[in-house]
């Protein structure tokens, strides 16, 4: 049946002992000192390998620019939106792959110019006196740093290091990359400037700049980067809608060289106004095309016409002809012309809904102007589906949301169906139009047949040849009012800031920021160590935690030795250690009195494990009583691992073992010491039952006869954290001391002994803490004997020099 007293392990739970921490966090101060110096040393590395990092800023406006040629009649032209419209698209644009791809292409960023820094390889764009240009359909050795060093004004030579067997070749026409075999050595090949120079791995012209001066005997390199790895590096501009001004926008980039930066803006900007401009002109140039294709077919009916009016004239008196007839001409001249718009329109309502229902790209689709139509519902509608559509493909790059071209397609089909509404119900009006048009030429026609037959041929020549030139100078008319329109457009962004290197710009490195980086992590890795050290540390090192742990009485606290001998108050009767062990004795001698003991005394001492100092407190704890003038013994009876002999330089050959087998007696195994009134009972042969030998009679036996001779008798047993024999021993004691010592004693093993305790196993028990030290690295202490504040009382309280007890600590650890 289970004891309450089993769970005694509840009742003492540990408390964070934050001042006994905080003390050890101190005496780990060097550690603190390395760590600082170490994360300082990083911390100035990095920050002088570090290149300045600068910003380089431009600014544009977007506003509407309207066209000074623009009329309600030649809607060649169409609004984005509002500006809003226009700002969000303009910023979303200058972030997008596509736009960023033709920017670097222009510049040719994906083509790095190099020197070499202190530390590392520098961007010497701009500084280098030359560019190369190649053959974007041969491949380029890609990744690998090309050195090029001037020999002449005219020659240089080019080394390239090979690692491996292999190299990479980048094509960046085709976008794409082959493998060739190279030879593992330095490959060094010589060119002219002006000249192509083609290798394997190479094929480009270096080409000096005009202000090319002082480079004969530099050296630079050139390496090809990956197109689209260069696009993805400038992708991350910082675009930003000015707060206060919503058409205002800030382009602004940071990065090591102010040159690349400055035209990489500038060029940004270009490049977007350019492709604004041309969306802008998309009708009239679709205007344009339109035209053109279509003066291409009547110009070779006008040579037709021309040359049957020519050829029929010949022998013939024309004026004559044409007397009588002129009226009728004219009427019927206005009459096709008519009939023609009507056609026109018809016709461009046809192809309009034949491209509305069988296609998705709006964007080429001619100005319903072309064809005469001002119907503002049907130019209104076109010039939307168009604007929509450019929108629609500008943003295919930048944004991925589905949903987002959703929207786009949803309001282009509503659109779509407007428009063909509109058509249907605009070609039904025309086409009553037609029908009275054709009326009319059908009666006029009648009357040219009362006319003679040539001169209704004449007629018939005459009325084709004039209907094609009209049409034919109509076309060209509307083809030089869309050429005004488009010359005439002006691009919705302009300029308000140009990117412009000053002599400022810089933002960096924020150097103080690796140093509080620096002073953190100094302070926070050895802190983390001795956090773990403290968490992970289960051993027990001051008198508080002993007192959390047990409530045995603390009966003394020695110091640490600092002799070879555990003799230490026999060698040094005066220390501070022989103090305390005094202390104990004093402290004995109260409790035996408390007890009313009489005659003579037996105390056994014990511990946890080996190592604890168990039988150097036995020797000590003998020797004061013994220079007390005590008779006093120590009897040996840890029979496993004797040890007490060694200290006195006796012999181990007979002892307690001897006795209790009845080989010797009590007189045959007492030993005398150099110690007056001490003597020695070794535990002799190790024995292979050494348990049942303590609990024999012969033990009981040898005990009352050493009471007879001795004041006295301390016996040093086995730890009971390892066997039972000291167990089997306490019945005849009158006062147990249990060895505890400082770093070497679990805390875990005091509740073995604390179950004992309450079990009635080991009674009259009180600690001994042996090995403390009260300026360790593991707390605090009472001051258990005299320490620092003997004031010269002892023999070892002399002070030693500064120097020489800091270099012994440093010898210690």
């Amino acid at each position: 049946m289970l004891d309450t007293k089993d769970f005694s392990f509840f009742e003492n739970q540990n408390n964070f002992d934050f001042k006994g921490f905080l003390l050890k966090i101190a005496s780990y101060w060097k550690w603190f000192l390395v760590s600082l110096a170490i994360c300082f040393t990083i911390a100035y590395q990095v920050n002088i390998r570090k290149q300045k990092i600068y910003g380089m800023e431009n600014m544009i406006a977007i506003r509407e620019e309207s066209n000074p040629f623009f009329t309600s009649n030649t809607s060649l032209v169409f609004n984005w939106g509002g500006t809003s419209d226009k700002v969000q698209t303009v910023m979303t644009t200058l972030k997008s792959r596509s736009h960023n791809e033709i920017v670097v292409a222009k510049l040719e960023y994906y083509i790095k110019y190099l020197k070499q820094g202190e530390y590392e390889l520098l961007d010497a764009y701009g500084e280098a006196p030359f560019k190369v240009v190649i053959d974007k359909s041969k491949g380029q050795l890609l990744g690998v740093p090309i050195k090029v060093k001037f020999l002449s004004a005219t020659d240089y030579e080019i080394s390239v290091p090979f690692t491996s067997e292999t190299a990479t070749l980048n094509n960046y026409y085709a976008s794409t990359t082959t493998q060739i075999k190279v030879a593992v050595e330095e490959n060094i090949k010589k060119g002219k400037t002006g000249q192509q120079l083609t290798l394997p791995y190479l094929d480009w012209n270096l080409q000096l700049k005009p202000d090319a001066n002082d480079y004969i005997g530099k050296e630079y390199f050139v390496r090809f980067d990956n197109f689209d790895g260069t696009v993805g590096q400038f992708q991350g501009i910082n675009v930003e809608a000015d707060a206060k001004a919503g058409s205002i926008i800030r382009l602004s980039m940071q990065g090591t060289n102010k040159a690349v930066m400055v035209d990489y803006l500038n060029a940004t900007v270009d490049v977007l106004r350019k492709n604004q401009l041309d969306s802008k002109n998309q009708f009239a140039i679709n205007t344009i095309a339109f035209i053109d294709s279509t003066l291409l077919s009547m110009e070779q009916v006008l040579k037709g016409t021309e040359g049957q009016l020519k050829e029929f004239r010949k022998g013939k008196n024309v004026l004559q002809l044409e007397e009588g007839g002129e009226k009728i001409s004219e009427k019927l001249a206005t009459l096709d012309i008519e009939r023609d718009e009507i056609n026109r329109k018809i016709s461009y309502y046809n192809t309009l809904r034949s491209y509305l229902t069988n296609s998705t790209d709006y964007s080429k689709l001619p100005a319903p102007a072309v064809a005469g139509i001002e119907d503002p519902n049907i130019v209104g509608n076109v010039s939307k589906l168009i604007s929509l559509s450019i929108q629609r493909s500008e943003k295919a790059y930048a944004v991925k949301n589905e949903r987002f071209f959703k929207d786009f397609d949803n309001e282009m089909e509503a659109i779509k169906k407007v428009l063909l509404e509109n058509i249907t119900s605009a070609k039904a009006v025309i086409q009553n139009d037609l029908a009275l048009v054709n009326s009319r030429i059908s009666q006029t026609e009648s009357t040219i047949k009362k006319l003679p037959e040539e001169q209704q041929d004449l007629l018939k020549i005459t009325r084709a040849h004039d209907l094609t030139e009209t049409i034919f100078n109509t076309f060209l008319e509307k083809r030089n009012e869309a050429n005004i329109v488009k010359a005439a457009n002006l691009s919705d962004i302009h300029f308000i800031d140009p990117a412009k290197d000053t002599g400022g710009g810089l933002i960096g490195p924020k150097t103080s920021v690796n140093y509080v980086m620096a002073l953190f992590l100094g302070l926070l890795i050895p802190l983390s160590i001795v956090f773990v050290i403290t968490f992970l540390d289960n051993g027990i090192h001051t008198v508080e935690e002993i007192s959390k742990l047990t409530q045995i009485p603390i009966l003394g606290v020695i110091g640490k030795k600092h002799v070879e001998s555990n003799l230490a108050v026999f060698r040094k009767p005066k220390s501070a250690l022989a103090e305390a062990f005094r202390s104990i004795r004093s402290s004995l001698q109260f409790m035996y009195k408390k007890q009313n003991l009489a005659g003579s005394k037996t105390l056994m001492l014990t511990s946890s494990i080996s190592g604890e100092g168990k039988t150097f407190c036995t020797i000590n704890i003998a020797t004061v009583f013994a220079l007390s003038e005590k008779k006093t013994i120590i009897v040996g009876l840890d029979l496993r691992k004797p040890k007490i002999f060694s200290d006195f330089n006796l012999d181990n050959n007979s002892g307690v073992v001897n006795y209790l087998i009845g080989q010797k007696t009590t007189d045959e195994i007492i030993q005398k010491t150099e110690i007056p009134y001490l003597d020695v009972i070794t535990s002799g042969p190790i024995p292979p039952n050494p348990a049942e030998l303590l609990l024999s009679d012969s033990m009981e036996e040898l005990l009352n006869d050493l009471k007879k001779r001795y004041d006295y008798i301390v016996l040093d047993t086995p730890p009971v954290g390892l066997v039972s024999d000291a167990l089997e021993l306490a019945p005849f004691c009158d006062v147990i001391l249990y060895v505890v010592r400082q770093n070497v004693t679990k805390k875990g093993m005091l509740h073995l002994v604390n179950d004992k305790h309450k079990r009635g196993e080991l009674s009259n028990i009180s600690i001994v803490f042996n090995g403390f030290e009260s300026n360790t690295r593991y707390g605090y202490g009472y001051g258990y004997g005299y320490g620092d504040y003997s004031n010269g009382y002892h023999e070892d309280d002399k002070k030693e020099h500064a120097i020489k007890r800091i270099s012994k600590r440093w010898l210690k650890k």
